[in-house]
């Protein structure tokens, strides 16, 4: 369940604070072949199912850029933000991807949110320490300090 606030000052008072587990998104190999398809990135680990049954990780995986694509529906479930007036995706510190995702597992995120910054325009910039967990592993599948900026 999302945690709500209302305005930058209740956002920037969140500085810290973790955020808990968004629910687990299934990671079919429809959703694989769909990112595929959009990304132009169709290697035999992903999409040949048969090929990669014989290959490195036992069968299908994840684009660990899909891994990535995913922060964003599973953020908006950790973090509710009322009253601004816009919202930006400003990027990325680090990522890396430690293990696979296996295509028919399923992942989530746990986030805290590590600072807030004042910006201009009389925003705040939040870096997030994000890992995306898989039930199909221990080890985190994509770990990312993910960057936004809100604005009145």
């Amino acid at each position: 369940m999302a945690i709500t606030v209302n305005g930058i000052d209740e956002l920037k008072a969140k500085q810290g604070e973790d955020l808990g587990h968004s629910a687990w998104i299934e990671v079919s190999q429809d959703r694989v072949n769909t990112f595929a398809d959009a990304t132009g990135d169709h290697q035999w680990i992903h999409v040949d199912v048969e090929r990669a049954k014989a290959g490195p990780f036992k069968g299908t995986i994840a684009h660990g850029y899909l891994t990535l694509s995913l922060l964003i529906p599973m953020w908006s479930e950790l973090l509710r933000i009322e009253g601004i007036g816009m919202a930006v995706n400003y990027g990325l510190n680090k990522v890396r991807f430690p293990a696979p995702v296996p295509a028919g597992s399923k992942v989530r995120l746990a986030a805290t949110i590590k600072e807030i910054t004042d910006v201009a325009g009389g925003g705040v910039q939040a870096v997030v320490d994000a890992t995306i967990e898989c039930d199909a592993t221990d080890k985190p599948v994509c770990v990312a300090q993910v960057v936004y900026r809100y604005y009145p």
